[in-house]
Order: structure tokens, then sequence, then C-alpha cells
């Protein structure tokens, strides 16, 4: 990557020793106050920050402190950074005494005193405010008013937007980016500003005779360094910000030419990627994650008496045995019992047939499922529990059948329902489930799934129950996993939470990991699993089928060694269950997208989507420079300058070669053949891998890996040899622009989605930004380069990847496959139409010989 060299250290050196007095000794005390805070002795933000109820004569003083107390590194880094080169004009122009007398007056007492009254008495809060972005936006208020007096209107399009409201459009998007930030407080700020800019608050500056007479008395510009007096201002005594506003966008104007400015996006991506991935390494820390909480007060989790048990134990042991007996029968005579017991108990039976078909395999069988009409309902609402006679492990799931055909006989006998229960008894937990919910819904395909004789209402909630383990267990593990990454309201996982832990003494798991300590190592695996379970984007379990539907669904599997048996078991679906029939809708209120740390702790999408979008933007940025450098050409313009020697003759000269850019039409017909071209061929896998019989998947991707590691340097040779005008060093910026805005925007919208797959594909796509074309004087590092970037195919992570997880590959790709017929899964989509054209792009960028205008020219 080239050098940054549009940054001047000696320059910087000299701004920051230029600063006036009265910016350096508010830089002195923000910092000396976030030091202060890191001990625990003095809390040093609860003394000095704006409290609303904490405000009396005894702690006034808390108007002029908050500005320079920050709750944190970044908090206060961010706001200096910002405060310095507003408040350093604004000191240069007013003098260092008013400076400080406004600061530590009016400018920051009235909007104090505003935020006040807006939130105690207006918003009836109490929410307490700190640091210096206050001033931030009091400062460019006045800018704004400055700015509007001589540019009224910003023109967009056809829209004439004013340039006065910069700060407030500022102000939304801050609030929107950056958590717990004070929205009242900006407005309060700016609101100041626009005051003072118009000049409404000029009376409330000190009398200049007066500053004056302070400045001769106490000799304060010749004792104090840095400082600047009253008659050093340059932009008049009761003016606003001075403004550079014309200069500004001539220099914006030249920077678009400036080659210096151009060397910097490299950069911009890899901090991108490196902050995303960070990001997302802080996320299982306690102080970016919030205690989970039941945010609908209608489930009333573990608040009701569960009598589930006691006699009930025999009818499970006498279900189990009747399931026993049928161990080994066909799925029909299986159906044929289970339908006589769902008919013995009074309850409306139902049979469905299904067929799906999947590489060359055929998955068939029929489902039955019963229906308990509420007492108290009017069958427009239903509950759903499943007991598939295999569970996701091919496993025979005789508990987990035995105690729903137990449950449903125990809740048959109350009247308190007002939701319909139905019991579902799948032949397995991965398509026959599918085949009921999607005919269930009318989304079934009439030719491989027959519909459903008897339906009930809209479902409100599904439970699925995998207790194939013998003996007794210690905690249920909760899957909660859906199809494509989709999560179930965090309500009802909470709820299952609620009443295990707290009525029936039970331990809860998630992601596998039974004993968690709570701790960051654990908290980070929690996270880890979740995201690859979420990037997979397979069906979990049973309950994976209902999510897609906006049907809330997990599946408990009872774990470890114990001393719970099936009757707690039983009494924890009891508990979820009335909980659910309390709804009177649909569960909404709390998050649908979240990663779990642990069963207690989640972070929320607005905490960890920024890791994902910042990993996508990176593509963007390389994308954008890279379509405004197409668009000019370095070349070299001969320039008179005198000659070195002082005994030159007048007229004496010789030429100097001096660079300049010019600017080029850009040649797109090509570059967008190519990159079209490259996301059509990402089809070709998609198909072939999802239509492909079992038996020929591992041969036809060992072909598909060959061909890969072939492609592009074909497709490179046919460019650079095999056309009548090869690729030029614009067309090959034009390629990579083309192919990384289509990635960059894809995963961009993918994030908020499946967050999960975004971010893994687009941090193994991200040395993709980084490609470019090289020299034949460095043919090696070329194919070097393009070795290692084939290390990062598709084909070959996805083989690293089944090697990794002890899993064959033929398996992974018959899975995908089935997940694409089957679920809907998506995950194929992504991988081969919009990863692989991308890497196979930017190995031909790698591969190119970009043809030397210059060097045919003097030819």
């Amino acid at each position: 990557m080239p050098a940054i060299q549009g940054f001047n250290t000696l320059r910087a050196r000299s701004y920051l020793l230029r600063l006036p007095l009265f910016t350096r000794a508010m830089i002195v005390v923000m910092v000396a106050f976030w030091l202060a805070s890191l001990q625990s002795v003095w809390d040093v933000r609860q003394w000095g920050a704006l409290i609303p109820d904490e405000l009396s004569l005894t702690t006034m003083y808390r108007v002029n402190t908050f500005p320079l107390i920050h709750l944190n590194f970044f908090h206060a880094l961010i706001n200096i950074l910002s405060l310095t080169p507003l408040l350093e004009r604004f000191e240069h122009e007013f003098g260092t005494l008013t400076s400080f007398a406004l600061f530590f007056g009016p400018l920051t007492t009235i909007p104090a005193f505003l935020y006040i009254f807006l939130e105690k008495f207006i918003f009836r809060g109490n929410v307490a405010v700190m640091g210096a972005s206050i001033w931030v936006f009091l400062l460019l208020g006045m800018e704004g008013i400055r700015t509007y007096k001589t540019n009224p209107h910003l023109v967009i399009g056809t829209h004439h937007v004013p340039t006065w409201t910069t700060p407030l459009v500022m102000a939304l998007v801050i609030e929107a980016l950056v958590p717990s930030t004070s929205f009242v407080g900006h407005l309060c700020g700016v609101g100041t500003g626009y005051l003072f800019g118009l000049g409404y608050l000029k009376f409330l500056s000190p009398p200049e005779k007066a500053l004056r007479w302070i400045e001769a008395r106490l000799n304060l510009l010749g004792r104090l360094p840095h400082y600047v007096s009253v008659d050093q201002k340059t932009y008049g005594r009761f003016g606003v910000l001075p403004t550079t506003m014309p200069r500004l966008i001539s220099a914006a104007m030249a920077l678009r030419r400036d080659p210096r400015l151009l060397k910097l996006p490299p950069y911009i991506s890899l901090l991108c990627v490196l902050v995303g991935v960070v990001w997302l390494l802080l996320l299982p820390l306690d102080q970016y994650s919030r205690r989970t909480y039941i945010s609908e007060n209608a489930l009333l989790p573990g608040q009701v008496h569960t009598y589930f048990g006691g006699s009930d134990q025999h009818v499970f042991r006498a279900y189990r045995h009747e399931v026993d007996a049928l161990q080994n029968s066909t799925n029909i005579q299986v159906n044929d019992e289970l339908e006589k017991i769902f008919k013995g108990v009074g309850l409306k039976v139902g049979r469905q047939n299904y067929t799906y078909h999947s590489s060359g395999e055929t998955y068939t069988g029929e489902n039955v499922y019963a229906i308990l009409q509420a007492p108290r309902g009017d069958a427009t609402e239903a509950i759903v529990l499943v007991a598939a006679w295999k569970n996701v492990d091919e496993e025979f799931n005789r508990n987990g059948l035995a105690l729903a055909l137990a449950l449903t006989r125990y809740f048959k006998r109350w009247s308190l329902w007002s939701k319909d229960i139905i019991l579902v008894v799948p032949p397995d937990s991965r398509a026959g489930m599918q085949a009921w919910v999607d005919a269930y819904h009318d989304a079934h395909d009439g030719a491989q799934v027959a519909a459903l004789p008897i339906k009930s209402g809209a479902l409100q909630g599904a439970l699925a129950l995998d207790y194939v383990q013998d003996g007794r267990f210690d905690s249920v593990h909760i899957a909660y996993d859906g199809v494509n990454g989709q999560l179930p309201n965090l309500d009802l996982i909470n709820s299952v939470v609620n009443i295990a832990s707290g009525q029936m003494g039970m331990g809860s798991a998630l992601q596998g990991l039974l004993r968690h300590s709570q701790k960051y190592d654990d908290n980070l695996r929690t996270v880890m699993r979740g995201m690859l379970s979420q990037a997979l984007g397979r069906a979990e379990g049973p309950h994976s089928c209902f999510i897609p539907y906006h049907v809330d669904a997990i599946t408990l599997k009872p774990v470890g060694n114990g001393w719970h048996d099936e009757m707690g078991l039983g009494r924890l679906i009891e508990g979820l269950f009335r909980s659910l029939n309390n709804l009177l809708e649909k569960l909404h209120q709390s998050f649908f997208f979240y990663l779990l740390i642990h069963k207690h702790r989640f972070v929320s999408i607005g905490t960890y989507l920024p890791s994902a979008m910042l990993i996508a933007a990176n593509f963007t940025i390389m994308a954008i420079s890279l379509w405004v450098k197409s668009g000019y050409k370095q070349v070299e313009l001969a320039k008179d300058t005198p000659k070195a020697e002082g005994g030159a003759k007048d007229g004496d000269e010789k030429k100097e070669a001096a660079p300049n850019s010019v600017v080029v039409e850009r040649q797109t017909l090509l570059p967008l053949t190519l990159v079209a071209g490259s996301q059509f061929l990402g089809f070709v896998p998609l198909f072939v891998f999802n239509q492909t019989p079992s038996s020929l998947l591992t041969p036809a991707f060992a072909i598909f890996t060959l061909l890969n590691a072939a492609l592009p340097h074909l497709a490179s040779v046919f460019l650079t040899s095999h056309i009548r005008q090869p690729p030029s060093p614009q067309q090959y910026h034009l390629i990579k622009s083309f192919s990384l805005l289509l990635l960059g925007m894809f995963l961009s919208a993918l994030a908020t989605l499946n967050f999960a797959l975004a971010f893994l594909v687009g941090l193994l796509a991200s040395p993709l930004s980084f490609t470019r074309p090289w020299a034949d004087d460095w043919i090696g590092a070329r194919y070097a380069h393009a070795a290692a970037l084939h290390l990062l195919s598709p084909p070959v992570v996805v083989l690293v990847a089944s090697l990794l997880a002890g899993v064959d590959v033929h398996e992974v790709l018959r899975e995908a496959a089935f997940g694409w017929n089957v679920w809907g899964m998506y995950t194929p989509l992504i991988i081969w139409c919009v990863w692989w054209p991308a890497w196979l792009v930017g190995e031909i960028v790698v591969l190119g010989r970009p043809k030397d205008e210059a060097k045919e020219k003097k030819a």
C-alpha cells in the first residue's frame, strides 16, 4: 500500500503549539478530570454532572462543571478533538478574557438551565448529562447562523436546504449513531448558539472597557504566554465564529484532484476492518451488554402454581411404554396408534403427507397432529407443542413424545385455556415440521406437501421437546436459532430462564455451554457459537421452521446429571404455556435482533450492528475512491524554470517535468460487462451444488475447486491477450470499484437481516479491498498475492471449515442443498452469488497486466 504523504507532522505540531491560553486550559482541565475519575475514592461524575434533581443552591456549581467531566476515555477524546478547533477560533476572535467570562457564564449556564427546565418540568425525567459536546453544538450553532447570512441555502437536487439546519442534522445523526447521548442537551446548546449568533445575547458579554482595564492593570499580555488580548480579535465585537467557507469550498474542489488524498482510503478501509473486529471482541464485556428483562407484562412468568406431577408420572410411564412398543414400526403404523391415543383423549386429529426432493434423495413421511380446543377461546389463537419422533441428530425421542402425550392429557382437564393447544408429531425434525408449518400458513407446494385437513387460529408461540436422555437431568438447553439466522422474541427465552431458575430451581444453558462462568472467555465463546449458528442459517431444531412465519419458538433439551426428572420439565412447560396463554397479542415489545452473552445478559442490534457495518463500509470506501481515481490521469507537463546557477543570463531557462492530473473520460463498458458476467456466473455453482445427486457432490466439488483455481488465470490471459483492446489501468480501477461497490451494498443490507453471515463473509472478503495489478517487474509478488488470495476463496474456506469441524465436505454440501430446497436457506446464495463473484474479480485484478499507454505512445 502507498505511504501517507498528506499528513504533515510539523504543521500539526505548529498548530498545537499555537493554541491560545483558554483553549489549552480547557483541554488540561478535561484531561485532569478524566484522570481523577479513574480512582474510586471520589466519584467525580456524580459530583460534577448536571443532574436535575440534585441541583440546589449548594450544588449550583454543576451548571459550570458538567462540560468538563466525561463518561470515559473515548467520550473525552472525541469531545476534545471536536472542541479544540472551534474553541481556538472563538478565542482568537473574542480574546481570552471574554472566552473565559462567556464559557463560565451565560454560554454554559443558559443551556444548562434550559436543559433542566425541559428535562425536569416538561419530560418529568432525571437524566444526568456531562461532556463538552454541549459547547461543540453551541459553537456549531453560531457557525450555522454565520454561514446562513452568507450562503442561505444548500442546493441538493431540486431542494433548497437552509444552511442553519446543519447543526440540527448533526445532532440527529449523533443521536442515531452514538449511544448514551443527550439529544435534548445538544438541542439546548444549538439553540443558545443560534441566539448568540443572531446577536440577542451580546448584552451578556463583559464590557470592553473593563476588559482593557484588567489587561493593562495586570499586564496579562506580558505575563501569560499564548494570551489573546481584546485588541487581537479580527472579526468584530459581537460577531460569530469567523468563517472560511469560500476557501473551504475551493480547497475541497482542489482536494478532488490531489493525488495524496487518494492514498488515504486503503488505510481508512483497513481501520474500518480492525475497528469492526475490535468492536465485536468488546461485546462480551459487561460494559457493552445489558441484563435481560421481561418486556411483556402480560406474560407473568413463574407467577402461577403448577400442578403437573403425582399421578401424571404414572401416565407418563404408561405412554412411554406404548411409545417404546412402536419404536421399530413404520411411520404409518406409529401415526395410527397415535391417532387412537389422541381420539381417546378427546382431541381432533389430522394427518398430512409430504414428499421433498433434494440432492437426488427423497424425504417422505406423514405428520400427525391433534388440536385441543380452548374452553374459553374461539379458535382464533393457538399454541403449538412439538414432539418429533426423531430429533435433529436422528435419535429416538421416546421421553419427549411420552411427556408431550402426558401433558396433552393433563391440559385437557383444565378449563383455563383461552388459546387452542396443538400437539404435532412429525416423523423427523427436519422435513416434517417444515411441511406442517408451510401448510398451516398456506405457503406449501401442493405437488410436494398436502394441505392440512383441520386448523386452528393464529399461532402465538411454539415449543419443541427434545428429550432423548434417560435418567435425571440438571439443566435445560435452550435452542433458539431459526432458519437464516432469524431469532424468536427475547421475552420467550427470558420467560423460560425465569421459570426454570426461579420456580423450578433448574439451570439453563445456551449454545451448548452447560457450565458458564459468566466471564469473558465463556461470554465470547457463547457469542461466537451463536454467530456461527446464525451464519450457517440451518434449522437447529423443529422450532426453527416457525420463526420465518413470525411465530416465536424454541426447543428445550434436558442436559447434565442432576435431581430433576420429567415431572419438573413438565411443570416448566406448563408454566410457559400458562404465560403464553395470558397474551392478548403476539410478543412484540422485546428484541428480535440480539446476541446472547449468557442467559442473563444480551447485546441489542444497536450495539453490535456497527461492527458488521464498518466491515461493509470498507468496501464502499475503496469503491468510491477508485471511482474518483479513475476519472483523472497523471500526466507530465513541461514547465519553465530558471537555471540554478547564479550567472545565468536573462532568458536562459531549462525544462522540467511537473506531474499534474487531468480529467479523462471513463471507459465503463468492459468493467461493467466483466463484473456483471461474474455475478451471473455465480449461479452456476449455486445450481450445480443444489441439484447434483448426493453421490456426485464430492466429485463435483473437487472439479469445481480445480476450475476455481484455473479460472482467474484463464480470464486474465483472455483479457490481456485475446481481445482487441486490453484493459487499461483506469478500467482495472473501475472493475475493482464496481465489484467492491456491489459487495459493500449486499453486505450492508444483509447485516440488518443476518448480522453474523454479513460479518463473517465481510471479514473473509476484506483482503479484496487491497488487491491491485502488479507490474511485470514484480511477477513473483503477483503470483504470491494471487496464491494468498486463493487461500481465502469460498471453496477453500468451505473445505477447511469442514475439516476443522470434523465433518465430511459431502455432508456440508448435502445439508446446504437440503436447506436451500426445503428450508429456504439463503446461505448458499450469499456464498456463490455475492462472495464468490467478488473473489473472482479480485483475483482477475491481481493477475491483470494493465496496458501502459505511455509506452505505447513512445513506441
